[in-house]
């Protein structure tokens, strides 16, 4: 993704007001974070419109987006984060997900269906560091306002708890994210090639979680343009507000395409297990049997080796002679004065143990000879 100067954010912001007069423009934050190498960048180009090569995300990289409302109207802006690494850089979760962010803030998880394996520890970790996040700054944010002079007469902020839609299927079961989320599911060119079965655990476990978290979810692949308008369609009602469509598809043998509150526990049924007796899986909670039944099915890989990232700095495709000359030369110089420090910690320390030693050696003699 491009990066913008301070500048050109802030002539972007300026032209936005210039063209209505003054008005202020919409503003609103997408975090995009997921699957390490699970197409998020290919995804959000795609959604933009923009005809760049994707390139690897190093951590988290800030682009935004504009669209005009109409002729000679100001142009509303969506802030656009996308967290690279996976999981391994969960914690950089604070940067876009601020006291100011939260209130227009939406959150979109990517997760690569052609790695089962890895989908729900990536989904439960990434989830989990953006929840804490938003449930702090939340409150933050309440004891700011409250501190305020007048706070009694002003408006409440952004709320830590979504309110949903008296009529939202499963009200008082689900757990709803704190702010809109929308889940993807990835590579479904790669995802259909996988046996029936499979399928229809991980498209029914899917469904559950965005249901739980009173979320939308589509399966979407970079290679099928119907599947990318739809995923444009959810991406732009978040990004600016526009109707995302009413196209719905719960078919396990067909992309899923769930907006929020289109889905019941109900119709999503039990978890898929034939082999396996529920009862022994000693559950605490709805969440935690989809999650025994999901690994049972697919075990989840060792997630420690995937927090070890490499260095961009020795990355051939990233390369600058001269700089990368003048860091090989600095390196060399760095270690040759660690090695003078350690030769001169040897030496001082043989010195000590030399004066030491002289001192006992005298203050023997001295005491023996009377």
């Amino acid at each position: 993704l491009r990066k913008y100067t301070l500048w050109e954010l802030a002539a972007a912001e300026a032209g936005g007001r210039d063209e209505d007069g003054g008005e202020p423009v919409s503003e609103r934050t997408l975090f995009l974070m997921g699957s390490k190498a699970g197409g998020k960048t290919s995804i959000l180009l795609r959604c933009l419109d923009r005809d760049e090569p994707s390139k690897p995300t190093l951590a988290l990289e800030y682009t935004f987006g504009r669209r005009a409302r109409g002729h000679n109207t100001p142009k509303d802006i969506a802030h656009l984060w996308e967290l690279g690494g996976g999981i391994s850089l969960s914690d950089l979760v604070q940067i876009p997900i601020t006291t100011v962010s939260i209130r227009s803030l939406s959150v979109i998880l990517i997760l690569d269906l052609s790695k089962p394996n890895a989908l729900w520890g990536t989904m439960e970790r990434l989830l989990q560091a953006a929840q804490a996040q938003l449930e702090k700054v939340t409150s933050q944010a309440q004891q700011g306002q409250k501190s305020k002079p007048g706070a009694k007469h002003q408006t409440s902020v952004h709320s830590a708890a979504r309110v949903l839609p008296k009529d939202f299927p499963d009200r008082e079961l689900i757990s709803p994210f704190p702010s809109p989320l929308l889940i993807i599911g990835s590579k479904y060119d790669l995802f259909q090639e996988f046996d029936s079965d499979k399928r229809k655990v991980v498209s029914k476990t899917l469904r559950f979680i965005a249901h739980y978290y009173a979320a939308s979810l589509i399966f979407t692949s970079i290679k099928s343009e119907s599947l990318m308008l739809k995923t444009k369609g959810f991406f732009s009602h978040l990004a600016f507000g526009l109707d995302r469509g009413k196209t719905l598809s719960s078919d396990p043998a067909k992309p899923l395409i769930i907006p929020a509150g289109s889905d019941s526990f109900s119709q999503i049924g039990s978890p898929p297990t034939t082999d396996v007796d529920i009862t022994s899986l000693h559950a605490k909670n709805p969440k935690d049997l989809w999650k025994k039944v999901y690994e049972r099915v697919f075990p989840q890989e060792n997630t420690s080796e995937q927090r070890e990232l490499k260095d961009p700095a020795k990355d051939p495709r990233y390369s600058e002679p001269q700089i990368d000359a003048m860091r090989a030369q600095k390196d060399q110089v760095t270690l040759l004065n660690k090695s003078l420090v350690t030769s001169r910690s040897i030496c001082a320390a043989c010195n000590c143990y030399c004066q030491i030693s002289s001192k006992f050696i005298y203050t023997f003699f001295f005491y023996y000879s009377y």
